[in-house]
Parts: C-alpha cells; structure tokens; sequence
C-alpha cells in the first residue's frame, strides 16, 4: 500500500469509529476523536506502537468498548522496545492530569509508550499532525502542555521535563535560547 492509500485508509478507519453510537457525554468528549485517530493510524500502519497502542490488551478493550462499542478495528502487530524511564514519564504526566477523566491514565501510558519511538512523538503516536499531539497534551496535561511555551518538540520537552524534576541538567546551555543546539529542538517539525 502506497502513502497516499493508507491516508485514504486512516482517514476512512476514522471515520468509522467516530460514527459509531454513543452516549452523548461520551461523544462530546475531545478524548473521543484523539482515541479514534490513534487507533486509525496504528490499524493504518502509522506510527510505532503495538496492537494495543502500549495499553494492554484488557485496557485496550475497554478504552474500545468505552468510546467506540463495536466490532474491534483490526491492529497491526508490531513489537516495540521497552524504555526504563516509562514509568517516570507517565508519572510525569498523570502528575499534571487534568483530572477529569480516566482517559487521561489511558492517554498517560500511550504516550509514555510511544516515546520509545524514533521519530518525532506525533509519528510515533500514529497521529495525523503535531496539531492533534498539542491538542491531546493540553487537554489531558494541562498545567504541564502549559510549560511548552517555546513550543519545543514534544518528546524533547517531556524528556526535559522529566529530566528537570530528577535534577538531571544535560543541557550545558544555561538557557533554550543560548544553546547551540537551539534548532533541533524548536525547528518545525516534518
């Protein structure tokens, strides 16, 4: 399948999940179409995460049944290493939750999975744009999406963050704007 194919197939996917009957509070919640487009770009072959977006498969079910009851769309096995900091980035974000949902513990874990990634984190993420990645941390982590206000690349900046909280300083520069390596993190992302 060519790039241009598997868009029309996301897209598609997408579509299909977000038509599907709910109860209104459940339709009304922003979760709902980040959920549908994380679980139409890993059917679609986008991104790196696994069969059930880092999730587990009983939680995997259950966001499913939650959001989109139905039959469930078809994944794509993939394997993806582990990293020893994962349990420190979800803490880092369910630390900053906005807590108004268990979606957040949801979204918490699939983020913190998809940092193992090697691409920027909305790729990892199988997500469309940087736009729904923005949209998916200042809904669920508010007061810490609220930090990136030099609009730094996300993974960067949540491993900045992390990195910040355990006193670990990696950045000799004694400010963003004074390091050498200023572009790579806040260049546009493509």
């Amino acid at each position: 399948m060519n790039a241009t194919d598997a868009v029309v197939m996301r897209t598609h996917l997408q579509a299909d999940l977000l038509r599907r009957r709910v109860e209104p509070a459940v339709a009304a919640d922003p979760n709902r179409a980040l959920f549908a487009s994380l679980v139409a770009g890993q059917g679609t072959g986008f991104g790196c995460l696994g069969a059930d977006l880092g999730l587990g498969t009983v939680a995997f079910v259950r966001m499913l049944n939650h959001f989109f009851p139905g039959p469930v769309p078809r994944t794509r096995a993939r394997e993806l290493e582990a990293i020893p900091e994962w349990d420190d980035l979800r803490k880092l974000m369910l630390d900053h939750r906005a807590g108004r949902h268990r979606a957040e513990t949801w979204m918490a874990d699939i983020v913190a999975t998809a940092c193992a990634g090697r691409d920027h984190l909305w790729q990892d993420l199988g997500l469309a744009d940087r736009a729904e990645l923005s949209t998916l941390l200042h809904h669920n982590f508010p007061a810490l999406a609220g930090r990136n206000t030099g609009d730094m690349k996300w993974k960067k900046f949540l491993y900045k963050q992390f990195c910040a909280a355990e006193g670990i300083y990696v950045c000799p520069a004694p400010s963003c704007s004074e390091c050498a390596d200023h572009a790579k993190c806040f260049a546009p992302e493509t």
